[in-house]
């Protein structure tokens, strides 16, 4: 169940939304839990992270949207937002929060399941989720936001983690059926990239963490169209 905070100050606005949530909810086979607050001030008392995605209008009487969300990342990082605005040009300073996307109102079902189905995929990278891999003497409990990537050497997986790296038999296919639902990309024939810890692409190389890596001619498009679906951007 994904918990969903819907911040908007007009009440036809905010049934709308609850509607098209519950609409959503029919059609994907997903359960939400739905909190509704009329303004930003009633989300900031005594606000905890408890929230995997906040529906977040910017223009609000009082303290606005924008406002809101750069007190509520003092002490929530991994909150998705997403605005909701008739101010577009506002809107593209979501960037500065680390808002994944904005809906434009009037709202329409189709534009809002859209943006909504990308950010309950950010939401279930950002959860933790682990892997078991078997060991020569044993096995390892992985949590998959740990990884940094995974490189294929002669039938061997090599694991590049914030505990070290693990060695574990098995082909680059395996480990893509495994990791592929956690936002992890390849940049090559060996390298298969966890996108959350991409800082930055060169020319021809990728670095994730501390380590830079080759991007092959062959998988620069989709690796990038990858990345930036996993970014996020404005439309």
């Amino acid at each position: 169940m994904y918990h969903i905070a819907v911040v908007e100050d007009e009440k036809e606005c905010s049934e709308q939304i609850q509607a098209f949530l519950k609409q959503y909810q029919e059609e994907n086979s997903v359960r939400f839990k739905v909190s509704v607050f009329q303004d930003g001030a009633h989300i900031l008392d005594g606000y905890e992270p408890v929230y995997d995605m906040i529906l977040m209008d910017i223009d609000m009487p009082g303290i606005n949207g924008m406002d809101t969300s750069e007190k509520i990342r003092q002490t929530d990082q991994e909150v998705v937002i997403v605005f909701i605005t008739n101010i577009t040009s506002f809107a593209i300073r979501g960037y500065d929060v680390g808002a994944l996307d904005y809906v434009v109102k009037p709202l329409s079902y189709y534009s809002f399941s859209m943006r909504l189905k990308r950010a309950l995929k950010r939401s279930r990278a950002l959860e933790p989720h682990q892997i078991i891999l078997t060991m020569p003497d044993g096995v390892k409990k992985l949590e998959v936001g740990q990884i940094y990537y995974v490189e294929v050497q002669n039938r061997m997986l090599h694991y590049y983690t914030q505990e070290g790296t693990f060695v574990v038999r098995g082909t680059m296919q395996s480990a893509q059926q495994m990791l592929e639902a956690y936002s992890f990309a390849k940049c090559n024939h060996w390298y298969m990239v966890n996108l959350r810890h991409v800082t930055e692409v060169k020319k021809n190389t990728v670095v994730v963490g501390s380590y830079e890596l080759e991007i092959s001619r062959r998988n620069r498009t989709p690796f990038l169209k990858a990345l930036t679906e996993y970014v996020g951007g404005y439309r």
